[in-house]
């Protein structure tokens, strides 16, 4: 008895046989009024939490404010990145648009979530915890196999002993003992904190190698621990290759491949080329666009095909490098009726505002970036409204097939946009090259006070955001000075 007094107490423990005499136990324990309490089984008892009149845990409402913060930093780091910091049009999408943010707010909602649930957890439970006091009993191994155990902990407000112990008797409790400390220490072991401290200290080292990386410059190529596809030998769009016999990097598909929804029209829509005409002028040319039905038509024609990339004046490498015999189509197939002139539109500002700019100046988000970074290796996209690419020089039918070929630097969107839209495009490139040209005189009287109020906004606009631009690249020309 010295040596218990000797030692903290920590509560009293009984051993019980059944389940019922225990969950009899359990609730005589709460008719009383301990609530700190708590029962051990070898196997899941249903009714005990009740049975001892614990409430719910709090662990849902930590695991809802996770979450929420979760979704909350999606939605603001989002926000910020695409909004704020680089604004970005994609898809012709807004620059705020929840809907394509959802995948990464779920993403984080789960991750936070999970994070909350699992060390809101540890917290609740007191864990982690390298000594309890109930292992000093040898009888309370029998908890994983055939006894049941009742805890009453000493630190409860109505904690009495005598008390305690006249419940377990009357309740067929067996082996009733007082829990004092063991002789193990509760202090989290030194080693432990030793091998976090070298967890920290290294996982600090790789983040001060990327940010050294970050600040300097280096001769040595990059250090890859995985290396995935970093070397395959991948070729950008219109680039030439070794590889293939036409010496093309940019593979046509299978002969005789056919758009699912595209087998309705014509070669002549297809191609945006009088079928019957190049026939007559040049066989071999006319003969592979039916094996390939909207392939490109060739390195001769100057604009359509495997191209050498120079850096040269985007104004001056519009133009042909030979004589274009090409018979293109001279009118739109779809007319330029309200509708067409609209679907033109949308897909104008999907694929092609982001370089062209929504007025097909040349001046899109992404040559706009490329300036402000002083990129060496951008070369601008051509303005729309240049006089070699009007109707007169530049048919419909060679806009439609270098909107699905591609040119230069720009892919082809053959594969992403089905010919009646690249159609549509061309109507509506047309109708923005009209559009600057055209007379105060060719509004409507009624619409035209309204019309001019918004041209000296957008002009002031525009002149602002110029300034701007000049601006900032004057500011990164000087900073670029000083730092050399």
């Amino acid at each position: 008895m010295s040596e218990n007094n000797e030692k903290k107490v920590h509560g009293i423990v009984a051993e019980y046989e059944s389940v019922d005499s225990l969950l009899n136990a359990c609730r005589r324990v709460r008719d009383a009024g301990y609530k700190k309490t708590d029962a051990y089984t070898p196997f899941p008892v249903h009714g005990i939490d009740k049975a001892l009149g614990i409430k719910p845990t709090v662990l849902p409402w930590i695991v809802l404010g996770c979450g929420l913060t979760g979704t909350i930093t999606a939605l603001v780091m989002q926000i910020w990145m695409n909004s704020i910091d680089y604004p970005y049009i994609i898809s012709g999408k807004p620059y705020i648009s929840l809907p394509a943010f959802m995948p990464v707010a779920f993403e984080l909602t789960v991750l936070f979530s999970s994070f909350g649930a699992f060390f809101g957890m540890w917290a609740l439970n007191g864990l982690p915890r390298f000594s309890n006091p109930l292992f000093t009993d040898p009888r309370f191994d029998r908890v994983t196999d055939d006894r049941f155990f009742l805890y009453v902990d000493a630190s409860d407000d109505k904690y009495d002993e005598t008390s305690v112990r006249e419940i377990y008797e009357q309740t067929g409790g067996e082996h009733i003992k007082t829990v004092i400390d063991d002789d193990s220490s509760d202090k989290i072991p030194k080693p432990i904190f030793m091998a976090w401290g070298l967890v920290i200290a290294a996982s600090v080292i790789p983040l001060l190698i990327v940010l050294k990386m970050r600040v300097t410059n280096s001769e040595s190529p990059r250090f890859h621990i995985f290396y995935d596809m970093d070397f395959s030998p991948a070729k950008d769009a219109q680039q030439g290759s070794t590889l293939f016999a036409d010496g093309r990097a940019m593979r046509p598909d299978v002969p005789g491949t056919v758009a699912r929804g595209e087998s309705n029209y014509d070669l002549d829509f297809m191609t945006g080329v009088q079928m019957e005409k190049l026939s007559a002028v040049d066989p071999p040319r006319a003969e592979r666009l039916v094996r390939l039905t909207a392939g490109p038509i060739g390195p001769q024609d100057g604009t359509v095909g495997v191209t050498e990339e120079k850096e040269e004046d985007s104004a001056a490498t519009t133009e042909p490098k030979a004589t274009d015999t090409t018979p293109w189509l001279t009118k739109n197939p779809l007319g330029t009726s309200e509708q067409v002139l609209r679907q033109g539109q949308k897909y104008f500002g999907i694929y092609c505002s982001v370089c062209h700019g929504m007025n097909g100046g040349g001046n899109g988000l992404v040559n706009r970036r490329a300036r402000k970074i002083l990129s060496p290796t951008w070369i601008p996209p051509s303005s729309l409204h240049q006089d070699s690419l009007y109707s007169d020089q530049y048919p419909d039918g060679k806009l439609f097939s270098t909107i699905s070929n591609g040119i230069r630097k720009m892919p082809g969107y053959a594969g992403q946009i089905q010919a009646k839209d690249r159609w549509a495009i061309v109507a509506y490139v047309r109708a923005l090259q009209a559009s600057r040209n055209a007379s105060v005189e060719s509004i409507p009287e009624a619409k035209r006070p309204e019309i001019l109020e918004k041209l000296e906004i957008v002009d002031q606009q525009l002149k602002e955001q110029a300034e701007a631009e000049q601006a900032a690249q004057d500011a990164a020309k000087a900073t670029a000075a000083d730092s050399k």
